[in-house]
């Protein structure tokens, strides 16, 4: 990142701080077009084309069966691939992750959406999901955002067009994690959506987006679904919060005259760091709170139980569970006292990533996988 588009980007937030959007917008253009220029790319994002992805196919809940590719049955080491997706006009490159000796099983998928500047590689190295996905046992998918379509690199969580079913990234990430499913004998039942910073607000989109894919969310560092509509509301959202951030609304579409579906809430887990300044914390609460606004029923029905931590480095934690009166998680935030923009626990190998803090991989996947879809969800 050049030392220009820092301190306009710099001079964006102070001036969105302040109150003075229009300014920031320009500050936020400017930035965006020094960046864009540099690369040789246009300076704007890529509006999200209208294409559907609604419908599960027939039966794909039902008992999976692993998908015969060539070699799998043989392969005995793990395996990091390069592969491309197109749908609808839109391309995505991606990296797969198969750990090693589980040939022939169907196992569970992990969605990992990178923040703004990184990359797959990047993501994996920083979080270690791959080493665990080897010693758990899940396949783990790392769609890979373009500078084309971003000239940073983030996802377009802020923009109307990719903030709803059948729309934009979501469909296209919806459309990629169906194609993986299928051609890799996932279980469908549980399959997960992760990411950080601007991939957390896209993995809360997508998830509630398509209650009927994803089994559990998380969101590191990120934002609600709904937070923004504008970079400049982004900006706002990310200094302090959205006020009007609330659930996804209406992601199961009304169409051939059926009845309109009760949306199902999507288990979430938050981390996020008291000392973030680069999206403030709390974005992290606005996220529980909509996950806790979806669940259908009674509140007083919910417990809450908190737990004051430290990790083995020495980094306090806040941990609050809410379940309901049956114990089912419903929603689980970490505050990470003292850590910044950071996933807790990381490893340095990659960017944005914070060692002394509690492992935000493993407890996103001991959260995970004690979620799963029902048959016929």
């Amino acid at each position: 990142m050049n030392t220009q588009f820092q301190l306009l980007m710099r001079d964006a937030t102070r001036l969105t701080q302040a109150g003075r959007l229009n300014e920031a917008t320009e500050a936020i253009q400017r930035a965006l077009e020094g960046m864009a220029a540099a690369a040789g790319m246009p300076s704007h994002t890529v509006d999200g084309e209208a294409f559907e992805v609604n419908e599960l196919p027939s039966g794909l809940l039902g008992t999976a069966q692993p998908a015969v590719r060539p070699d799998a049955s043989a392969r005995q080491t793990s395996c990091f691939s390069d592969e491309r997706f197109v749908h609808g006009g839109m391309a995505l490159q991606y990296k797969l992750y198969q750990p090693a000796g589980r040939s022939g099983e169907a196992l569970p998928l992990v969605v990992m959406l990178h923040g703004c500047t990184q990359n797959p590689d990047d993501f994996a190295a920083g979080t270690g999901m791959n080493a665990l996905a080897d010693e758990l046992g899940f396949v783990v998918l790392y769609p890979a955002q373009s500078q084309a379509a971003n000239p940073q690199g983030c996802w377009n969580w802020f923009e109307h067009s990719h903030q709803k079913r059948g729309s934009g990234e979501p469909a296209a990430l919806a459309a990629l994690t169906l194609s993986v499913i299928k051609a890799y004998g996932i279980d469908a039942r549980r399959v997960y959506v992760a990411g950080l910073s601007a991939g957390g607000a896209m993995a809360d989109i997508v998830a509630n987006a398509y209650p009927d894919i994803f089994a559990a969310a998380g969101v590191h560092s990120g934002l609600p679904c709904g937070a923004a509509g504008s970079v400049a509301e982004a900006f706002a959202a990310m200094s302090g919060g959205s006020p009007d951030a609330s659930p996804l609304k209406g992601v199961m579409k009304k169409r051939r005259g059926a009845a309109q579906p009760e949306v199902r809430a999507v288990p979430t887990i938050v981390f996020h760091g008291d000392r973030d300044h680069t999206v403030h914390p709390r974005n992290g609460e606005q996220v529980i709170a909509a996950a806790l606004g979806r669940v259908a029923g009674q509140p007083e029905r919910r417990r809450t139980h908190t737990q004051q931590g430290m990790s083995e480095k020495g980094r306090h934690y806040t941990r609050i569970v809410h379940d309901d009166h049956d114990g089912a998680a419903l929603a689980e935030h970490w505050v990470v006292h003292g850590a910044g923009h950071a996933w807790s626990g990381g490893q340095a190998a990659g960017s944005y990533t914070d060692a002394g803090g509690p492992d935000a991989t493993r407890e996103m996947l001991r959260f995970f996988l004690a979620q799963a879809l029902a048959p016929g969800a």
